[in-house]
């Protein structure tokens, strides 16, 4: 017997609620990668952790916020905790690669392309393992060309967003990125479900068992605590709300200008504007001033 699916038991809320998720996770995770490319040091691996946990909350969060508008008729949906957890763990540590890829080779050529696949996957890779902890008296079958349509999206999404990280510009550069990276992984999210169909073995009663949304409810909070954790670090870091495009400290006349002590500035990296001003400071004299 086919099972009657429905993604929309609440109409836009979930879409919508989940779309926010997917953008607050993008945005905080984006920052932190952004962060982690003008520091030094040991500070770098913090920063693209951060980011990574921030992009896998935030991107297993907007699935299961989405799946609480998720039925089948005449069967109830459970859901395998074990399995349910070990899509949030996949999506953290394949985004992770892919970010670390990025972090610490630059935002073009390979190992964008790289880090971009490999986070793209790891997107892919935590919808449908979730799918996987799916459990109702029945059998979920896929259409094959949808699916491979939106693994594509999700690595074409990641490429996109981790290329917009890399190149180390304003806040609002950031918040574009996250909406775009937020619409694509959602709909990747919806491509995927459209791709579903259920087969189910029998009917049975729909308000028997557990409640599903207080289930996905209870599981939520850990990942939405984590966001909120996340957004006051990046809140409270000054560097983190400013354009990275900072003049040196300032310095007596004849002796050399101090970078940051947080802030990385090989040569080849630092702009022409930032050049010709310690230049300029460095050449003037009390005389000729």
């Amino acid at each position: 017997m086919q099972g009657t699916v429905d993604g929309f038991r609440y109409g836009l809320v979930t879409p919508l609620v989940a779309y926010l998720m997917a953008c607050l996770g993008s945005a905080l995770g984006l920052r932190c990668t952004t962060r982690s490319m003008i520091v030094a040091g040991s500070w770098r691996p913090g920063w693209l952790a951060l980011g990574s946990a921030a992009i896998g909350s935030g991107i297993w969060t907007m699935h299961f916020v989405a799946m609480m508008g998720f039925t089948v008729e005449q069967a109830p949906i459970h859901y395998d905790k074990p399995m349910t957890f070990a899509s949030l763990a996949v999506a953290i540590v394949m985004v992770g690669v892919g970010i670390f890829i990025v972090g610490y080779k630059g935002a073009s050529g390979a190992a964008l392309f790289t880090g971009g696949t490999i986070t793209g996957l790891g997107i892919a890779s935590m919808h449908y393992l979730g799918m996987a902890g799916l459990r109702l008296d029945g059998t979920l079958e896929y259409n094959t060309l949808t699916v491979a349509a939106s693994v594509v999206v999700a690595m074409a999404a990641a490429t996109a967003a981790l290329w917009a990280a890399g190149q180390v510009k304003g806040i609002l550069w950031s918040v574009g990125a996250s909406l775009v990276m937020g619409l694509a992984v959602t709909g990747m999210h919806y491509m995927g479900m459209a791709a579903l169909s259920v087969h189910l073995h029998s009917t049975g009663d729909p308000t028997t068992g557990d409640s599903t949304t207080g289930l996905l409810a209870l599981m939520l909070v850990g990942p939405l605590a984590f966001l909120l954790l996340a957004g006051v670090v990046v809140m409270f870091d000054p560097l983190m709300v400013t354009k990275p495009d900072w003049a040196p400290v300032e310095h007596k006349p004849g002796v050399p200008a101090r970078p940051h002590p947080d802030i990385h500035h090989p040569g080849h990296h630092s702009s022409p504007r930032l050049r010709r001003h310690v230049s300029e400071r460095g050449s003037r004299t009390p005389q000729n001033r």
